[in-house]
């Protein structure tokens, strides 16, 4: 699973393939929008596509006919509750290099509890037969 930190760097991933919708957790984002709302879509698709626009223009080279790409995906993250905007409840957090974060099992629950061990070694075993092995922690 995993949870990302950049809602244009994100959604980019994911309509280009790059990552699945099913396996992100959550996106934490410095949004502040609700993809349902056209005014409010508009303001996003034109400011992640213009070099002069309020945003980095992550979504510059891609054509017109792909806005509906990106609001699907956008309109599934919110209905999903998989898009957290912390600027809706006054934070603002800062952009960062990095965009996604893996999520993993702490060795120490492995350890301790064979339902969690169990559990992993099957989630192991599903993402592996998609190309995408994790591994626990200290390995």
């Amino acid at each position: 699973m995993k949870i990302g930190l950049s809602y244009s760097r994100c959604v980019r991933d994911i309509v280009d393939g790059k990552v699945d919708i099913h396996d992100v957790l959550v996106l934490i984002t410095r949004t502040d929008f609700n993809p349902h709302d056209d005014d409010q879509w508009q303001g996003i698709w034109q400011g992640y596509r213009m070099r002069s626009g309020w945003s980095n223009p992550e979504w510059y080279d891609y054509a017109d006919t792909d806005e509906h790409k990106f609001r699907g995906v956008s309109m599934e993250l919110w209905d999903s509750g998989k898009l957290h905007q912390p600027r809706k409840f006054g934070t603002r957090p800062h952009r960062l290099p990095y965009y996604w974060l893996e999520t993993i099992v702490s060795d120490n629950d492995l350890e301790n509890s064979p339902a969690v061990k169990d559990a992993w070694d099957k989630f192991q075993m599903v993402s592996g037969l998609k190309g995408t092995p994790l591994k626990a922690h200290n390995e």
